[in-house]
């Protein structure tokens, strides 16, 4: 960060403006708000400044600048268009540790004014560190559709009940975890919708029933003999939540860009006390979930499985159990070759409740970022997804099944096993002049694609040694590719892959192996302790 974000209060403190044009109005006009009393000094000060600050908090001085004003100044505005003069105040206020902000003169910024996003008592401000304020604006502006003017009034409402949620809900994370359903759920909803009182009521009720269960739990647990007593100054971050199973989020993280993650896979990835990720999850995916959960990788890569998949089941069953809100991340959607069907199946056996996120699935990604429609009218009216391999690692070899020319067919897992796959389709029927691509690194900056025929790929990509994670698609509708390609074209077929991501495993040689492997014993470690 060039700079650091920090809230000033102002309200009642003086607040120097030095200037009364229309630059020290604007300023003038966001300081009011925060209820600060502002100091014009000005020999002419515009008649709107006046209007605004006509309040008796508020003085209005008919002066050339004098640095005996400042004195008491919680901050400093320079507002005016006499540079030498600007300069001037900015040393005087430095002289006397008092910030100052020089209008439109980032070096001589103390502080920085941001594009803010009121809903008061929520602030949100947004910085370009005085590059680009237009931007900072725009998004801004962006952001203001996103947010509802209710979320002002719902953390007014928090705000009423702090003290009583944390005097009857003893933990950290069970009160985070009351505050996320409540803000999640029917009071936010009510208090969107206008209705105050009802949010609040519904608000106190959850209240009441959440800290009656957890008076219950703690009544129905035996007492055991000779039990220690908990340390009073333990803090309660490391007391053990009361309340019974968490919850499972089977998150689709998508092919890797995360400006395709939906809004609720992003709202519970800031939720997670847990997240288990795999192989096909972008870094910039990752970054985006909470910064204190704990992130554990359990990637799986062809024959190589970090944890196996009846492991993985057992990490997410255990730390429900334990009360934690899990996140499984996986690349693309988990029900499509992502073994989320698995997954549920074990966390339902064990009275695990869940959640399943659905995520672009990575056969979506790299046609539409390749230029491939996956559907045509005039080259093909349905499309199948395959795996090249089945479980337990044996290939699909039902390479007759694939003989339908109106059809895209998508192999997943196929790049391994590119020349028995083409030999295998050519061997069954398959025109040899049949149009296929291999897409690399979908949706990503380092995203390539290779185009050929069943004839001609398997020596093109001997060549061009296009990495994983990549996926095949094969009929008609790729010979449009080259009309329609339209994403990060520079990069098509070069052999610049030092940015590739996929996260290879135990076996892999890069400058990452030391951190893979760290990762790897990680996850192993867990599955064992839950073997003891």
């Amino acid at each position: 960060m060039n700079t650091f974000p920090l809230f000033f209060k102002l309200e009642d403190r003086k607040v120097l403006i030095v200037g009364g044009g229309e630059v020290a109005l604007r300023k003038a006009d966001l300081l009011s708000r925060a209820g600060a009393c502002i100091t014009i000094l000005a020999p002419d000060i515009s008649h709107e400044i006046q209007e605004l600050l006509s309040d008796s908090k508020h003085e209005l001085i008919y002066e050339n600048y004098d640095k005996a004003h400042m004195s008491g100044s919680r901050v400093i505005i320079a507002a005016t268009d006499d540079e030498t003069l600007n300069h001037q105040i900015h040393a005087d206020a430095t002289d006397l540790n008092i910030p100052v902000n020089v209008v439109d003169t980032p070096p001589l910024c103390d502080f920085i004014f941001p594009a803010i996003i009121d809903r008061n008592p929520i602030v949100i401000g947004i910085s370009s560190n005085g590059k680009a304020p237009v931007l900072a604006r725009l998004l801004r502006a962006r952001l203001e559709t996103l947010i509802p003017q209710g979320y002002g009034k719902l953390a007014k409402l928090a705000g009423d009940f702090r003290a009583e949620v944390k005097a009857k809900i003893p933990t950290l994370t069970g009160r985070r975890q009351f505050w996320e359903r409540a803000f999640e759920g029917q009071v936010s909803q009510l208090m969107f919708a206008g209705n105050e009182k009802e949010a609040a009521a519904q608000l106190q009720a959850d209240l009441d029933s959440t800290a009656a269960a957890i008076h219950k739990k703690n009544d129905a647990e035996p007492v055991a003999k000779e039990a220690p007593t908990i340390n009073p100054i333990m803090s309660d971050e490391s007391i053990e939540e009361a309340s019974a199973v968490g919850e499972v989020y089977i998150v689709g993280a998508g092919p890797g860009d995360p400006e395709l993650l939906t809004f609720k896979a992003l709202r519970l990835m800031q939720q997670a006390d847990i997240v288990y990720y795999d192989a096909l999850v972008s870094p910039q995916v990752l970054d985006l979930c909470r910064r204190d959960a704990d992130k554990v990788f359990v990637g799986k890569k062809r024959s190589n499985h970090t944890v196996a998949q009846l492991g993985i089941n057992e990490l997410l069953v255990n730390s429900a159990k334990e009360g934690r809100r899990v996140v499984r991340l996986k690349g693309g959607d988990p029900f499509i070759f992502g073994r989320g069907g698995e997954e549920i199946e074990s966390l339902r056996a064990h009275g695990v409740p869940y959640q399943v996120v659905p995520g672009i699935t990575a056969a979506n990604a790299a046609a539409s970022y390749a230029g491939i429609p996956l559907t045509h009218r005039d080259h093909s009216q349905s499309v199948r997804f395959v795996t090249g391999f089945l479980k337990a690692g044996a290939p699909n070899n039902n390479f007759k099944s694939f003989l339908n020319t109106d059809e895209t067919v998508v192999f997943y897992m196929g790049l391994h096993s590119l020349a028995r796959l083409i030999e295998g389709l050519i061997d069954a029927g398959r025109r040899a002049d049949t149009p296929i691509a291999i897409v690399s690194n979908a949706s990503m900056l380092n995203q390539q694609v290779l185009t050929g025929t069943l004839a001609t790929i398997v020596a093109q990509q001997e060549e061009a040694q296009l990495p994983t994670p990549a996926l095949l698609i094969m009929g008609d509708v790729v010979s449009l590719q080259h009309d329609l390609s339209w994403y990060n074209q520079h990069n098509q077929n070069s052999d610049h892959t030092a940015d590739n991501w996929l996260r290879e495993g135990v076996f892999a040689i890069n400058k990452d192996k030391t951190t893979s492997t760290r990762q790897q014993a990680h996850a192993l470690s867990m599955v064992a302790n839950l073997a003891e």
